[in-house]
């Protein structure tokens, strides 16, 4: 059976990148209300670096029936705007003298193992609503972390199945190829009327392809394929 020429798209929100990226960006607005002004430049900055990471991971599916080259160009715009969010929590943490956490500090594994079975389950974000700043700003770093290296891991996968299937335009020639390919309909020797390709199915010559008049039953004429 051939592929669809417009494969199954979107699904986005099952994408555990995209579950964690929300994540990021509701905990994001949390946190800059609490901790940095609204009226500064970097408030409005953090909040759209994290929407923007949410956004085109969606508008990336969405597009992938049409073109893989969309999707993976938008796919890393999302690492990117996470990139760009990363060290603005950096840069708040190490302006105000504050610990940043090692990957491998206690703190930093309880967190991904808080966040690692259902990202999409919000119901604690106590550490960003009620926390200390330095608490905080480390907890998103992490869930940053992980949402960055599950879009590496989308990239990959992304990647790779362009490399196997290619694109929508790979699939529309492939598809032109094929039909050129096809021998013409001829017309029906009885009544002129154009005819199809089709299979006997009894008789001695059962399995067998041949030209059916499309005005059958009323006109029964055939030739051979």
């Amino acid at each position: 059976m051939n592929e669809p020429l417009l494969p199954a798209h979107g699904g986005y929100r099952d994408l555990r990148g995209f579950q964690v990226a929300q994540l990021v960006y509701d905990a994001t607005l949390v946190f800059c209300d609490r901790f940095v002004d609204k009226r500064s430049r970097t408030h409005d900055q953090m909040v759209q670096a994290a929407r923007s990471g949410r956004q085109n991971i969606a508008e990336g599916s969405m597009a992938s029936g049409t073109s893989k080259k969309t999707e993976l160009k938008l796919t890393n715009v999302a690492r990117a705007s996470l990139e760009e969010l990363l060290l603005d929590y950096e840069d708040f943490l190490r302006q105000r003298g504050l610990r940043q956490w090692d990957k491998n500090d206690p703190e930093a594994l309880a967190v991904r193992r808080l966040y690692k079975s259902d990202p999409s389950d919000q119901s604690d974000l106590s550490d960003i609503r009620t926390g200390s700043p330095e608490l905080a700003a480390n907890t998103l770093l992490c869930l940053i972390n992980q949402a960055s290296y599950l879009l590496h891991r989308q990239l990959q996968r992304l990647e790779q199945d362009f490399l196997d299937k290619g694109g929508f335009t790979e699939r529309l020639h492939a598809a032109r190829t094929q039909a050129r390919q096809q021998p013409a309909a001829p017309v029906c020797p009885k009544c002129g009327k154009p005819m199809r390709q089709r299979t006997a199915r009894q008789g001695p010559r059962d399995g067998q392809s041949f030209w059916g008049c499309t005005g059958y039953p009323d006109c029964k004429g055939t030739r051979p394929c």
